[in-house]
C-alpha cells in the first residue's frame, strides 16, 4: 500500500496538467514548449520515423496565438501549449493525410476532425502527423509511403501499429500526448510494444467524424462500427486530461455519447477494495510467450496484495475472434472506393488489406460474422455481471522484426502471423472501454503490457485501476529516453 501511494504521489499529476498551468502561470510560453518538441523530433526521429508530416511553421503560429492570449489576460484552455502529434488517420484541416496510402499521398483535408477540432479549442498545439500502417490495415508501422516506424527499446523491432508513430513519439518524449484511433487494438498494441500507457475509451466516448467518410472520399471507411478514438500516453493521467477536453457528442456521429461523465479525476486505489476481476493468460486457447504471462500473473498477484481485490482466474466464453473479426472489418471496408482509385492509380495494395479486397465474400459470411458477433457480445455482458474487470495480456509476445505482420513463433511454437493479437479486438466488439499499462520487460530489455477491460461505460474505473497498475509497476524510459522534463529541462527517469 505504501508504494502504491509513494509512486501515485509522483504519477498522479502526469505531464499535461503541469505544463498548461506553467503556460498559464507564464513559468514558460508555449513557443519554448512547441520549439522545444521540434528540437527533440529533429534529434531523434531520422531513426525511428514516428512522424511522417511536420508543421513547424502552423504549430509555432497557433503557440504564439496562446501566448498573445494568456499576454492580454483572456482565458485559456486546459491544455494550453500542451504539443500534440495525430496519427495520420486522422483529419486535419489545411495539413497533409495520407492515411499511409499511395492513393491519398497529395491529400490535404479541409477540416479537422472532431477530436483535433476539440484539442485546438482546448490550445493544445498539434506539431505534425504520424505513421501508420495503410489505411490501418495491419498492427504494424509499415506501409508503400513512409520509412517504417521502429521501436524506440530496440530500433531493429517493431512498434506494432496501427497507431505506430503515436505511441513512438510518446515513448521517446517526442510530445507528451499523441492521439490513436482503434478497430482491433490499434491503440493498446503499439502501446504495449513500446511501454506506453494507451486506451480505448467505450464505444462513441470520443466522436469519429470525418474519419467514418461519405462518398467524397473513396476508401476511408473507417471501420465504422469498431473504431475508437482515443490517447497515448506516459501516464495515465495525461491520458485523463485528453479525453475530459474531447469527449461528448456530436451530430456527425450517430453513435456518439453524452457528456456523462461529471469528472475525469481518477479515483484512489480505496476504490478497488473488494472488487471483483478476473484474470485470463490466454483466454482458453491463445499462445503466449512465457515471460509475458509470468509478468501478466505477477502483476495480477500484486494488485491483489495491495488493494485487497478478489481476482479469479476466468474468461468470458468467446473464443478466438479471429476469422469474424476479418469479416467484420471486410464489411466496413469500402471495397468498391479502394478497388476503383487502386485501378485508376494502377497502384497495389500488400498484406492483410491485400487479402481482404482479394477474397470473394459473400452474404452469409457477413451475416454469420455479425451474429457471431452479437454472441460474443452476450457472452461477455453476461461474464461481466459477476466481474468489475476483465485483465489479459494486450499482446502474446513482445516486439519482433519490422516489417512483419506478426512473429513465427510464440514460446518456441510456430503460429500464424496473426496470432499474437488474440486479446485486443474483444474490446472493438463489445465497445467495452480497455486499456494497455505496461507492467515491466523482458530479459531482452523490451516493454510488457497487461490489459485492463472494464464494464459497460466504466471509463473512469478503468482510467483508476491502470494507475493501480502504474503504480505498482513504474516503467523506464526505452534507450531513446526522455532526456528533458516539459518544464524545466530537468532531466527525467
Amino acid at each position: 500500500m505504501n508504494l502504491i501511494k509513494e509512486v501515485q504521489a509522483t504519477t498522479r499529476a502526469g505531464l499535461i496538467a503541469p505544463i498548461a498551468q506553467a503556460v498559464a502561470a507564464r513559468d514558460v510560453s508555449a513557443t519554448e514548449l512547441v520549439t522545444s518538441a521540434f528540437e527533440r523530433i529533429g534529434e531523434i526521429d531520422g531513426s525511428l520515423h514516428a512522424f511522417c508530416t511536420l508543421d513547424e511553421r502552423g504549430a509555432l503560429e497557433a503557440a504564439a496565438r496562446v501566448d498573445q492570449r494568456i499576454t492580454r489576460g483572456d482565458e485559456v484552455g486546459p491544455l494550453a501549449g500542451v504539443p500534440v502529434a495525430i496519427k495520420d488517420l486522422i483529419s486535419t484541416r489545411g495539413l497533409a493525410t495520407s492515411y499511409g496510402s499511395r492513393l491519398y499521398e497529395d491529400f490535404v483535408p479541409d477540416e479537422d476532425d472532431v477530436v483535433v477540432e476539440r484539442l485546438k479549442a482546448s490550445g493544445a498545439i498539434v506539431v505534425g502527423k504520424t505513421n501508420t500502417s495503410e489505411f490501418g490495415y495491419g498492427a504494424v508501422g509499415h506501409n508503400d509511403l513512409f520509412p517504417t516506424t521502429r521501436n524506440p527499446w530496440d530500433v531493429r523491432l517493431t512498434s506494432g501499429g496501427s497507431s505506430a508513430g503515436s505511441a513512438v513519439a510518446v515513448a521517446a518524449g517526442m510530445v507528451p500526448v499523441a492521439i490513436g484511433s482503434d478497430g482491433g487494438g490499434s491503440i493498446r498494441i503499439p502501446a504495449s510494444l513500446c511501454g506506453v500507457f494507451g486506451i480505448k475509451p467505450s464505444w462513441g466516448r470520443v466522436p469519429v467524424y470525418p474519419g467514418c467518410r461519405d462518398e467524397r472520399f473513396p476508401g476511408i471507411s473507417s471501420w465504422e462500427s469498431l473504431e475508437h478514438i482515443g490517447p497515448l500516453t506516459r501516464y495515465v493521467a495525461d491520458a485523463a486530461a485528453i479525453l475530459s477536453a474531447v469527449v461528448g457528442p456530436t451530430p456527425n456521429d450517430r453513435a456518439s455519447l453524452p457528456r456523462d461523465i461529471e469528472s475525469w479525476d481518477i479515483p484512489g486505489h480505496e476504490s478497488l477494495r473488494g472488487a471483483r476481476i478476473a484474470l485470463s493468460i490466454d483466454m482458453g486457447f491463445a499462445p503466449v510467450d512465457p515471460e509475458v504471462a509470468v509478468a501478466v500473473q505477477t502483476a495480477g498477484e500484486n494488485l491483489q496484495r495491495a488493494v485487497g481485490c478478489r481476482i479469479d482466474r476466468a474468461q468470458p466464453e468467446v473464443g478466438d475472434m479471429h476469422e469474424t473479426f476479418d469479416a467484420l472489418v471486410a464489411l466496413d471496408t469500402d471495397r468498391t472506393g479502394l478497388l476503383r482509385m487502386a485501378q485508376e492509380k494502377n497502384i497495389a495494395f500488400r498484406g492483410w488489406l491485400d487479402r481482404l479486397l482479394k477474397h470473394r465474400w459473400t452474404a452469409q459470411e457477413f451475416t454469420d460474422a455479425q451474429l457471431q458477433r452479437k454472441r460474443i457480445v452476450n457472452s461477455t455482458a453476461r461474464f461481466m455481471r459477476n466481474y468489475d474487470f476483465l485483465l489479459t495480456p494486450t499482446v502474446g509476445c513482445p516486439a519482433f522484426e519490422i516489417d512483419r505482420e506478426g512473429p513465427s513463433h510464440i514460446g518456441g511454437t510456430e503460429v500464424p502471423s496473426h496470432a499474437w493479437l488474440p486479446f485486443s479486438p474483444l474490446g472493438n466488439f463489445t465497445g467495452l472501454p480497455t486499456a494497455s499499462i505496461p507492467i515491466g520487460l523482458t530479459q531482452a530489455g523490451l516493454p510488457i503490457a497487461i490489459q485492463v477491460m472494464g464494464r459497460h461505460l466504466d471509463d473512469i474505473g478503468v482510467l483508476g485501476l491502470s494507475a493501480v497498475l502504474e503504480a505498482l509497476h513504474p516503467m523506464s524510459s526505452p534507450p531513446v529516453s526522455v532526456r528533458k522534463n516539459w518544464i524545466a529541462g530537468s532531466a527525467t527517469a
